[in-house]
Formats: structure tokens, sequence, C-alpha cells
């Protein structure tokens, strides 16, 4: 398992991308170096303190200042994990050289009461067309089986296609949509177990969900939404969502063009406001010479 030096980069073999492309979701040989994921758990304990009466398993896209206890000094350290150049050049290898930041999310399953997530595919409402996500899930607590590690479908994203969900009416999950039963082998499922520091990649159509945490052992992760820059944020008005009790809109969400050219004529302006002129970007000599 390597930590690669700055500078160095990250490389999937032909034999991890087939993979990828099989199974739906990718275990790279990578760490997250351990500086990094020291601070990325102090700032996973600052974010559960200042918003307490958020529910922890469903802290949404805090890479963006969202109020006073969540300013830009915090937003802009969850934007540096969200940029890290190595995560790049593994997203890069499966999507391609043009990258967009779109979204991202801690989920904390607290000890002993961490709720469970339904199977379920990511992309139902999201406003990307074609819909086209490389989601990466970084675990910066142990992931194990017995404290609500995530579970996948292997190959459940083959068809590209967005199956069923109905409601399920619970009270005790993060999120109430599931996949109709019927329409996959949950026979089939793995466990993504996974180290504190490592992550997984994973595929937009992929059914995934996850056990409730009965350990006394904390599961805290940050995911991270990557879009290729050939497809379209595609925003729209009164688009309102709910995710345990987290109200949030696409519509007014800023995006980040992190690598590479946008292709499909995204907005780049909406919701940066003042501080959109700090929006990172690989110039055009750069990726002249990347291409």
């Amino acid at each position: 398992m390597s930590e690669l030096a700055i500078g160095e980069d990250w490389k999937l073999s032909k034999t991890q991308i087939a993979a990828y492309r099989r199974d739906g979701l990718l275990v790279p040989p990578y760490r997250v170096p351990s500086d990094i994921l020291l601070r990325m758990r102090e700032s996973v304990d600052k974010l559960l303190r200042d918003n307490a009466e958020i529910a922890p398993e469903s802290l949404v896209c805090p890479h963006i200042s969202y109020g006073p206890t969540h300013d830009a000094a915090a937003a802009a350290q969850w934007f540096a994990y969200a940029s890290n150049p190595r995560i790049l050049d593994l997203v890069e290898q499966l999507i391609g050289l043009d990258i967009i930041l779109w979204g991202s999310q801690v989920f904390c399953k607290p000890a002993q009461s961490g709720k469970a997530i339904p199977w379920h595919q990511d992309g139902q409402y999201w406003p990307i067309k074609p819909r086209a996500t490389c989601s990466v899930w970084i675990a910066i607590d142990d992931a194990m089986p017995e404290n609500g590690c995530m579970r996948y479908i292997p190959g459940s994203h083959a068809n590209a296609a967005v199956y069923a969900h109905r409601t399920s009416g619970r009270s005790d999950v993060v999120l109430d949509q599931e996949v109709e039963p019927a329409l996959f082998d949950a026979s089939s499922a793995r466990d993504d177990v996974l180290e504190a520091g490592q992550f997984s990649l994973h595929d937009v159509y992929l059914i995934h969900g996850s056990n409730a945490n009965h350990s006394p052992k904390r599961r805290a992760a940050f995911v991270i939404r990557y879009m290729p820059a050939s497809s379209l944020f595609e925003r729209f008005i009164g688009d309102e969502h709910n995710q345990a009790g987290v109200s949030f809109s696409m519509s007014k969400r800023p995006i980040w063009l992190l690598r590479g050219r946008d292709r499909a004529g995204n907005d780049f302006t909406i919701g940066h406001g003042d501080d959109y002129q700090l929006v990172p970007r690989v110039s055009d000599e750069t990726q002249d010479a990347r291409n």
C-alpha cells in the first residue's frame, strides 16, 4: 500500500481499470498520506461540533461555506482534500482529462447508533446529462462490516440504467429511497472494507448501501463527486431535495472545473459569489501539454 510523495503520479494498471469497468467499484493500491488523514479527522470532528443540529450521516458539501459555523476558511480545508492532485490523477484515468468537482459529503455513522442506508443508486435526481460521475469514498475511520461499511452489488452499473426506487417509509435509515428488491440479486453483495486512509472509487450507476452501526466504533467517510466536463450540470428551478433532514438545492450549487476544459457549456459562476476568481484551473497551455 503506497503513500506516494508529492509530485509523483498515482497510476492504475490496465487490469485495475478493467476491474472498475466490470465491477463498478475499485479499491486502488494507494492511501491518503497519514498527515492529510490526521487533518481530515480533525476536520470531521470540527464539522460535527459546529453542526450538531445536522444528522451526522448526511453533512452535505462541506467544501462549500454555508453559514457562520462553516465559513470560507472551514470550507477551504475540505476543498483542498477534494482537489488533491493525486486523487485527480486516478479519477482522470476513469472519466477523462476534463474534471468537474460538483459535490461532496461527509457520512459519519456514530458508534452504536449510526443509521443504515438502503440499497440505492446515487444519480436518480442528479441534474447531470449525460449522467456520469465517479465517486471517491475515503475512509477517515476504519470501515468494516461491524460498523457499517459500504456494501455494493458488483456489475449492477453495467446497463447504465436507473432502476425503479420505492419509498421505504422507514425512520431508521438515512435515505428513504431503495431499489426495488426484485430488480437485483442481494446475495451477490460485497463489503467495501477499507482501513482508515484507504479509499474506493465507484460508478454513478452502482447499486450500494450499508448496514447500521451497532458497534462501539465510529465510521466516518468523505465522499467526493467528480463528473467529466463533457457532461452538463443542468440546473433547474424548484429543486429542493432533502436527505436525513438536510435540504439542499442543485440549481444554486457552485461547481469547479479542476482539470482540463469545459466541453458542455457548464456554468461555473453560480454560487461562487466574490470567490469565483479563486477557482483553480489548469491553464490551456498545461492542458495542451497533457493531450
